[in-house]
């Protein structure tokens, strides 16, 4: 290869790693702003602080799940909010941590563990990025006891 040729490659190489590094920086701005998001709401779930899921969820998300006989159950954020109730401010036992965290464009899919000593539940979140910020607009979860 000449000068030339080699020069104009390095030039492009130079100019996509730019491209990477910058794309790469934009990933981690808002994979942090994301993590932040539910990390609000795993505050929630540790103190029993339903103004923490307020600041993380849209107010319309709904929360879906199986109950024991099969079908699926739903609940809004509201009547969730009236199981905190009794709890407020009380520290639960366990171990609440993000997965794994999924981001495209305006959209974003969070796994998150939560390890209690009779239970574990594990949840996914959605996300989308709104005016107002990264917002939780809808959750899915399952739990197992765990053997005694």
């Amino acid at each position: 290869m000449n000068r030339t040729t080699l020069l104009l490659l390095g030039t492009v190489a130079t100019f996509l790693a730019g491209i990477s590094i910058g794309a790469h920086a934009q990933r981690t701005a808002e994979e942090t702003a994301v993590r932040a998001t539910v990390e609000t709401y795993l505050h929630g779930l540790k103190f029993n602080d339903v103004d923490s899921f307020k600041k993380a969820f849209y107010p319309e998300a709904k929360l879906f799940f199986v109950r024991k006989n099969g079908e699926l159950g739903e609940l809004t954020q509201e009547n969730w909010y009236k199981g905190f109730a009794a709890s407020a401010g009380k520290e639960e036992k366990g171990e609440l941590r993000i997965e794994s965290v999924d981001i495209t464009g305006k959209a974003a899919s969070v796994k998150v563990l939560e390890v209690y000593p009779d239970s574990t539940y594990t949840d996914y979140v959605s996300l989308l990025k709104l005016p107002q910020g990264w917002k939780i607009v809808n959750k899915i979860f399952t739990f197992e006891k765990h053997a005694k």
